[in-house]
């Protein structure tokens, strides 16, 4: 165990708390995993001194919980596993470190949050592609490395963009960097040199930023990360499809992306959409739902530098005839919800309170990524599921956010409860352990496990968690780094 004294030393007195407080509003959070105190929180303000913790930490066979994220937090893996355990809190660390938009690349440190770098990449002409409505105390850097999914997939070419490059503190106190930014030389010697640390690929054939993504911070501890941005457009026409059919919605879907027509583009239940376009702590929520179709298509079109007008044209053109085809009519309203109040809502982060705990204070989600032709009876599945636990159906958000240039579907439920209900928070917990199991029975593939299921989804692969295995022994051998996640 880490001795105080030297922790004070590593970090400075006034990096580090023991506050009873503190440490309780790390101890847990709207998970169901369980709480358990920290010995104390950091939060480093240089790359060397998370080296020399991650140092000190390693000697002494003490725990390290990453987190680049504020509160509220929803899956367990900020939440020590075991006690003793020292919480890094990268929040300090929020430099904006570049932009670059000739080569469209940012990179950040791991405290920026989108509240932070929206504006920041605005200014040069640049806009992120984002995930839907994140939180306003969202990690950049959290949210890629958890590799949530993006709203634009006709500029995601790879599951892991738009990540670029990282520099991160393995568990055994190595500092490294992946990608373009490995080397030859320092970053600032890269620079001098034109290169913007934007591919991801290396050193060599390797692509090590694949072990980070996704490892809940079992691995290492990220610093700073590039990412790949997109123009800011100079026009935009969004628009909204409705429809009790989501057959018909998720073609028109598989023909916007594949034409590579629109930007933004996602379908979402009536009770998703009324959700996140309902202002906080006004009763319109039950208004908005009334009004709108079962199933809404939200997408946008866009023109940039040049001849914006004709290109938007020519692009609601092609969109008109395949609408026609399908049967149906892209519109810019929808019960009362404009398509550009509603882009100008989610190129933003939510506003407070988070869009998914507002229609009862908390919530769990279920998410994993499907193909088309599954999505339909997934949907199903999980209706049944809610069924036989009593949950109301119209209370189930749903979101499917296709990914990776539409060859994939990201789909996600919403589960609300009221926290303070212990037998609803019952219910929803039984509810996701029971519809997680049969969802994996009928072709869901959990990429992102988390809390009380992580280790049953993972498990399944026994050749992965093998290799898994040997790979943190290599980058953390003392097992250091956020232990008793994943299979670790």
């Amino acid at each position: 165990m880490i001795q105080k004294e030297k922790l004070i030393d590593t970090v400075g007195a006034a990096n580090v708390s023991f506050d009873e407080l503190v440490l309780n509003d790390y101890s847990g959070d709207n998970s169901f995993v369980n709480r358990v105190r920290p010995f104390c929180v950091v939060k480093p303000q240089t790359t060397e001194i998370i080296k020399q913790l991650v140092l000190l930490a390693s000697a002494t066979r003490t725990p390290l919980v990453p987190i680049s994220s504020g509160a509220p937090h929803f899956r367990g893996d900020t939440v020590p596993s075991i006690g003793g355990a020292v919480i890094l809190d990268l929040s300090d660390l929020d430099n904006i470190i570049r932009v670059d938009r000739p080569r469209r690349v940012a990179m950040i440190e791991a405290g920026v949050t989108f509240a932070e770098l929206i504006p920041a990449v605005q200014k040069e002409g640049l806009r992120l592609n984002m995930p839907l409505l994140p939180r306003s105390t969202k990690s950049v850097i959290g949210s890629i490395l958890e590799r949530e999914p993006v709203m634009m997939p006709a500029y995601q070419w790879d599951i892991s963009d738009p990540l670029s490059c990282i520099e991160v503190i393995f568990g055994n106190g190595e500092e490294f960097r992946t990608g373009q930014a490995a080397g030859p030389g320092t970053v600032e010697e890269q620079w001098a040199a034109g290169a913007v640390q934007k591919t991801p690929y290396g050193p060599g054939t390797a692509s090590l930023h694949r072990l980070i993504q996704g490892s809940q911070g079992t691995i290492g501890v990220v610093t700073w990360a590039s990412l790949r941005c997109e123009l800011l457009p100079l026009l935009e026409e969004p628009f909204l499809v409705g429809s009790s059919n989501l057959d018909k919605l998720i073609e028109l879907v598989h023909w916007l992306i594949r034409l590579r027509m629109v930007n933004e583009c996602f379908i979402v239940n009536k009770t998703t959409l009324a959700t996140f376009m309902a202002q906080p702590g006004v009763t319109d929520y039950p208004v908005i739902k009334d009004l709108l179709p079962p199933w809404i298509l939200f997408f946008n079109v866009a023109g940039y530098d040049y001849y914006p007008e004709e290109k938007v044209s020519y692009q609601i053109g092609n969109i008109t005839q395949i609408t026609r085809r399908t049967g149906i009519e892209a519109v810019k309203e929808i019960g009362g919800i404009s398509a550009y109040n509603l882009l100008k809502t989610i190129q933003q982060p939510s506003s407070d309170p988070y869009w998914k705990i507002r229609m009862k204070g908390a919530c769990q989600e279920i998410f994993f990524l499907s193909i088309y032709d599954k999505l339909a009876h997934q949907i199903i599945v999980m209706n049944e599921q809610a069924k036989q636990f009593d949950y109301p159906l119209s209370d189930i958000a749903v979101y499917l956010q296709p990914a990776v240039q539409g060859t994939a579907c990201h789909c996600e439920f919403i589960l609300s409860y009221r926290p303070d209900n212990s037998a609803e928070k019952e219910k929803v917990r039984d509810l996701v352990n029971a519809a997680t199991k049969a969802l994996l029975a009928n072709g869901a593939f959990f990429s992102r496990p988390y809390g009380e299921n992580a280790r049953t989804i993972i498990n399944r692969d026994a050749a992965g968690v093998a290799m898994l295995t040997r790979l943190k022994k290599i980058f953390d051998p003392n097992n250091i780094m956020n232990p008793g996640k994943l299979c670790f």
